[in-house]
């Protein structure tokens, strides 16, 4: 299959916005570095942790119980008062609704929109985890139809699309274990279909008990010891983990139209089925697998020779990794005959299975892989298991940290999640593309803050200041960041509440320094502003100093100098004389 000659630059979907909450990470940019560093971040508990988290002793003694959990911090924390939250309605909601939303607020942040300015729809798919907080924490005699609505999975994207005022389809999905990359791929479709101009999906998966361990049962999908070895000789299954991930989609014509920042692109996606053709309701199926990723493959347009990476599913368990192989190896086998060209990973030998939110966490890995042309190492690999032969195969699992080349292609990738239950998906994902350097911009710009408390306005002035010191330190060689795309989005892309900060600064150090100068001072809310106020512009000092500033003014800003030629021109009739000879006589003839 070779690249479609339709398939024009601006076919696929944007990803425009991120955000996500890891085992050991609670943040992104953590996640990257965790992946990066090869950490396994997988938490082994002592009895005394396991007793005081109610695990019964019965169960601390058996030699079967594997005292390992890939946990969540932070979980109990929760900014109500910041959505609107009675003390009463944040204990009733279920933890997994509350970070979700929290989640979906950073992400759409991070794709630099604020729903009330955004004129488009916007959609939601996602899904989350089962979790019994309502009925656990929760006195049972007393549930009313507010404990359902805050513990129910079916209110996970409405009571999302309420808070934020979304007014797109809002879509909870349930598939398993591909719940999150089957949301991705619907809201792709929706997308598509017209339905939505941006949609946030993803999924989230966190238990009730965190400190937690689990029963060990031979033939299972469970690790007999807390390690995930995918592909890997000694497999024998996976562990538990909690996560909660959100990606922003757009259609790539409109992101490249609205100078958005892309993080990838997703070029095809598909979902099927097993249905009845494997040996059992919760085993994999090689068919089902091999043509949910022949069907992305085909929509997105692309020949599998193309494609350098896959995140797999890989559980490590040693029925479903060798059926895996086979089934990609089928496809690729169909295209091409090359060998070990394609790197193969999974995320879980880093944080377990996330269950609902597993799609999505592999998902935002691999996009990260893209944006910055790294591919991090897959754990736990020493030798492969005995039924998958990679020496003939497309495939080869990457166990360092290594450059991603490429030749002739952009760097490209498949994603798969398969759901106990037979729901297979598949994306098929490509690198931003490039795009034009920002024209010339004015020398000075103006960065805005806000938030609704004075510590919050700390707290977000402290994380502005660290990202700008971080993208001096570790630039992205796809997304330099440019200091006035940060001014923009901070004036359009961020609701303006009542605490507010605003620095002036012409570079990046400039503006390091003017941000944790200005974090020392205390702000006061903004006072409602009286009514039939006029703005005027005042230059204080003598007359040289106010024809200063005029001519940067009147140099630099567009408006500015707009406005003055135009009460220039109406003036000369009547005056006998152009204004800007008296004022700017320096910049005749008035170019710039």
């Amino acid at each position: 299959m070779s690249e479609l000659s339709t398939s024009a630059a601006t076919d696929g979907i944007a990803i425009v916005g991120i955000s996500g909450r890891f085992p050991g990470a609670k943040n992104v940019d953590e996640f990257w570095d965790n992946l990066k560093a090869g950490v396994e971040s997988i938490s082994f508990f002592s009895d005394e942790e396991l007793a005081a988290s109610g695990v019964d002793a019965e169960l601390l003694n058996s030699p079967n119980y594997v005292k390992a959990a890939a946990i969540l911090e932070g979980i109990e924390l929760f900014d109500a008062s910041f959505f609107g939250f009675s003390p009463k309605e944040a204990e009733m909601t279920d933890p997994q609704h509350r970070i979700f939303l929290e989640c979906a607020w950073e992400s759409l942040e991070s794709a630099g929109y604020d729903p009330e300015r955004y004129s488009g729809v916007i959609g939601v798919y996602a899904g989350a985890g089962i979790n019994p907080y309502v009925f656990q924490s929760i006195n049972t005699q007393s549930l009313g139809i507010q404990n359902l609505i805050g513990g129910d999975k079916d209110f996970l994207t409405t009571r999302v699309s309420y808070k934020l005022n979304l007014k797109g389809p809002s879509v909870v999905v349930q598939t398993a274990c591909s719940t999150s990359l089957v949301a991705v791929q619907l809201a792709c479709e929706s997308l598509l279909n017209y339905q939505c101009d941006m949609a946030l999906a993803g999924g989230v998966s966190i238990t009730y008990t965190q400190k937690t361990g689990y029963l060990y049962q031979e033939g299972g999908i469970m690790s007999p010891d807390g390690h995930c070895r995918a592909f890997d000789a000694k497999a024998g299954g996976t562990v538990v983990g909690d996560a909660v991930g959100i990606v922003v989609l757009k259609r790539l014509e409109d992101a490249l139209a609205d100078g958005d920042c892309i993080h990838a692109v997703i070029k095809g996606s598909a979902i099927n089925n097993d249905g009845a053709s494997k040996i059992g309701y919760t085993a994999p199926s090689v068919d089902g697998q091999a043509e949910v990723i022949a069907m992305a493959q085909a929509v997105a347009g692309v020949d599998p020779e193309t494609i350098t990476y896959i995140e797999a599913h890989g559980t490590g368990t040693p029925l479903g990794d060798p059926i895996e192989i086979t089934a990609l190896t089928e496809v690729f086998r169909a295209n091409t005959p090359k060998k070990n060209f394609c790197a193969i990973g999974s995320l879980k030998t880093n944080v377990g299975h996330l269950n609902a939110a597993a799609g999505i966490a592999g998902l935002i890995k691999t996009v990260l892989m893209l944006k910055h042309r790294t591919l991090p190492p897959s754990l736990n690999f020493e030798q492969p298991n005995p039924q998958i032969d990679f020496a003939n195969s497309p495939f080869y699992v990457n166990t360092t940290l290594t450059e991603w080349k490429v030749s002739d292609s952009p760097r490209r990738a498949g994603v798969s999640s398969f759901g106990i239950g037979g729901t297979n998906a598949h994306v098929v994902i490509d690198e931003a593309p490039a795009v034009e350097s920002p024209g010339r911009s004015r020398p000075w710009q103006l960065l805005t803050l806000s938030a609704k408390t004075s510590t919050a306005l700390e707290t977000a002035t402290a994380n502005l200041t660290h990202h700008l010191k971080k993208s001096r330190q570790d630039a992205i060689p796809t997304a330099n960041l440019n200091l006035a795309d940060v001014a923009y989005t901070l004036q359009v892309g961020r609701r303006a509440f009542d605490y507010r900060r605003m620095v002036v600064c012409d570079n990046l150090d400039n503006a390091i320094i003017a941000l944790e100068k200005s974090n020392s001072a205390h702000p006061l809310p903004v006072a409602e502003k009286p009514k039939d106020v006029s703005v005027t512009f005042m230059f204080p000092g003598q007359g040289s100093q106010y024809v200063n500033m005029g001519l940067e003014l009147y140099k630099v800003e567009p408006t500015f100098r707009e406005q003055v030629d135009s009460c220039s021109e109406f003036l000369k009739p009547h005056i006998g004389l152009d204004l800007r000879d008296v004022l700017y006589p320096s910049s005749l003839p008035y170019t710039f």
